[in-house]
């Protein structure tokens, strides 16, 4: 496991700053002081408040742009997710980038498909949106789980759902030793939860990540710390179909309201990849690329304002312990 040498300024008597406060205090314009009552009382077992992710990284070579530009920017990365999906991969290619985050400590994440969106049924394609990315009937949800057993059997230990019985499944699986004790099922940003009850009742389903659409506020980061303590994945840049919303001053704010969180670095203005293929190759390797420097500038602006430390180790990867519903019907 490497450390990255915090190099965050120290923060000031009472934490970090806030961006152009000293500046609007001599204006008569200081911002109100922060509620103590606002900030999360979680953590990660390693007693990080955050974490890092790179999504959208589709295969070996997307994979091979964000190793290289995650050494030549010095960004820190503990997880890379794809979007595409298990079946859109071959066992190649799986191994491949199992091997390369394993060569730097990092955890791999790959999608279960099927899903609506792909399938059959219109309903996706109204103006309601339907059922949206959920896997329709028993095949999509046959589908997931052999995605699942597939890529566990590659070594993937991190497995994106969107969709609540295929995270069930999954969860009752992982405790029937069916998957690996160490599998970490994360819960897809297309289906996420937007009130502190939801997203308790994915805890509850087997979710070890839970990532919430990009446009919450402060205030309901603060709601959903009151009752959960599953780590939350946030794009602090969000891709167009998810809002295009760049939150890249409120990071601070977000951490101090939401931890423990991955700071995901997304990309707005950017044209859909998923699923992708290699007719899509420069557009996936070129917003990989600048993924990574999105994260660079959020990390620059951690610093700036004191608020870099808190960042958990590299290589640390498991949510510490949640609540479920009994796996077993008759517990």
């Amino acid at each position: 496991m490497t450390d990255v040498p915090d190099t965050a300024p120290v923060p000031g008597p009472e934490g970090p700053r806030r961006p152009g406060e000293p500046a609007l205090a001599t204006l008569g314009l200081a911002a109100p002081r922060d509620n103590p009552d606002d900030s999360s009382p979680h953590a990660f077992p390693d007693g990080g408040t955050w974490r890092t992710e790179i999504p959208s990284v589709e295969g070996p070579e997307a994979l091979a742009v964000v190793l290289k530009e995650s050494s030549r920017l010095d960004v820190p990365v503990h997880r890379v997710s794809q979007g595409s999906g298990v079946w859109m991969l071959s066992d190649a290619e799986i191994t491949e980038m199992v091997e390369g985050c394993a060569e730097r400590d990092i955890e791999l994440c790959l999608f279960t498909g099927p899903r609506g969106t792909w399938d059959t049924g219109a309903s996706a394609r109204s103006d309601s949106g339907g059922a949206g990315l959920r896997a329709r009937g028993h095949d999509a949800l046959a589908g997931c789980v052999e995605d699942a057993l597939r890529a566990a059997e590659s070594g993937v230990r991190c497995l994106l759902v969107a969709d609540e019985g295929v995270l069930w499944s999954l969860h009752r699986m992982r405790e029937r030793g069916l998957l690996p004790a160490d599998t970490t099922l994360k819960v897809s940003a297309l289906i996420g939860p937007v009130n502190p009850a939801s997203v308790a009742v994915y805890e509850q389903l087997g979710a070890d990540s839970v990532n919430v659409p990009s446009d919450l506020t402060p205030a309901h980061f603060t709601e959903v710390r009151r009752v959960s303590g599953v780590p939350l994945d946030l794009y602090i840049e969000a891709p167009d179909d998810l809002g295009g919303y760049v939150r890249m001053y409120e990071a601070p704010e977000l951490i101090r309201r939401a931890a423990p969180l991955y700071l995901k670095f997304g990309l707005s203005r950017a044209p859909g990849i998923y699923p992708y293929g290699a007719h899509l190759r420069d557009t996936a390797l070129d917003t990989a690329r600048e993924r990574v420097r999105r994260g660079r500038l959020v990390l620059d602006l951690l610093a700036r304002l004191g608020a870099g430390g808190g960042m958990s180790p590299l290589g640390s990867r498991l949510p510490g312990p949640l609540h479920r519903f009994p796996a077993n019907p008759k517990d």
